[in-house]
């Protein structure tokens, strides 16, 4: 009999937050174009997703946007309101100024009057506009100097203004989550961050958790189509471990994995445009993992980050030369 795992976790608010989405990051086209994206999430949400994660830098608002309409029509939901939403503010709309102007974008392209989750993609600021990457003569990114607490401040008037239910951050570190914590008026209720068998995260996971954020582990597979993927650099699927547990189970590494998180009492996210792997992504709940089969999975843990964002390595608020 397996472990019972909630399909939903209750944030602060009250919003009940899917523990599976459907991830839309198609690195830029490279593993799937926006009209794969939208084949996707109508997929998706026909086998039982309630949940997808998008952000205005993938390019695919409008996809995702567009697929869940579709959705309605077709009568497989009642509501927009049962599919749960994240997007993700961009690092070059981080002016107090230009928040509330670029999330009615976002809202435009998702044709929804507000979602239920809204991030802070990451802690620092590229010159304003939309040019996602502004760069200089030399090739650089351009940085802009606003504090992401001021950001912050800006995205607390959306919740009052009902655009969006809730607020949270990614790619924070815990000094950074602190100091937002002490400044924040409505506190972040979720972070996102990258988390798989090789970077487990855990003393970042621990902290959020102990603070009452839920955790959401983005690349929960460790992305192997990456493009920027090293010669020599692990993947889980040659993993014996893994292929041990996997065998035993009868299911395959990628549901080893996604359980592992969910054990872990993690929200995840894993991206697929292939009919498929959003099925099998989604067929976790019907086995467990004992103490000992998690203790092997935490043993591949090598704090191995794959998206160390290295253009903004310079900036005053890139978060990963701490520890944690």
């Amino acid at each position: 009999m397996a472990a019972e795992i909630p399909r939903y976790i209750t944030l602060p608010s009250g919003t009940k937050y899917p523990v599976i989405g459907l991830g839309t990051f198609t690195i830029f086209n490279a593993t799937g174009d926006p009209g794969a994206v939208f084949e996707a999430v109508k997929y998706a949400i026909d086998i039982g997703y309630r949940h997808v994660d998008a952000a205005r830098v993938y390019g695919n608002e409008g996809e995702v946007g567009d697929a869940i309409q579709a959705k309605l029509d077709d009568g497989t939901i009642k509501s927009k309101k049962e599919i749960f939403i994240t997007t993700k503010l961009w690092d070059t709309h981080h002016n107090p100024k230009d928040v509330k102007e670029n999330t009615m974008k976002s809202l435009k392209l998702l044709r929804v009057d507000s979602v239920q989750l809204f991030l802070l993609h990451w802690p620092f600021g590229f010159k304003d506009g939309d040019d996602m990457f502004p760069k200089d003569k030399d090739g650089n990114v351009i940085f802009s100097d606003h504090d992401y607490v001021d950001t912050w401040k800006a995205m607390e008037e959306l919740v009052d203004a009902k655009l969006v239910e809730n607020i949270g951050i990614s790619n924070f570190n815990k000094a950074q989550t602190e100091r937002l914590m002490k400044n924040a008026r409505i506190k972040p209720c979720n972070m996102q961050i990258e988390i798989h068998p090789y970077f487990s995260n855990k003393k970042l996971v621990e902290f959020c958790q102990s603070i009452g954020m839920s955790v959401t582990a983005y690349a929960p597979l460790g992305n192997a189509g990456r493009t920027w993927k090293n010669a020599g650099e692990p993947h889980i699927f040659d993993e014996p471990v893994l292929q041990e547990i996997s065998k035993a189970k009868g299911k395959s590494i990628t549901q080893v994995v996604l359980r592992f998180h969910l054990q872990r009492n993690l929200v995840v996210i894993p991206k697929s445009v292939t009919p498929s792997r959003i099925k099998e992504n989604f067929d976790v709940f019907s086995f467990s993992l004992t103490d000992n089969e998690m203790q092997k999975i935490w043993s591949l843990n090598k704090n191995l980050r794959f998206y160390g964002e290295p253009i903004a390595k310079d900036h005053k608020y890139y978060a990963f030369h701490d520890e944690f």
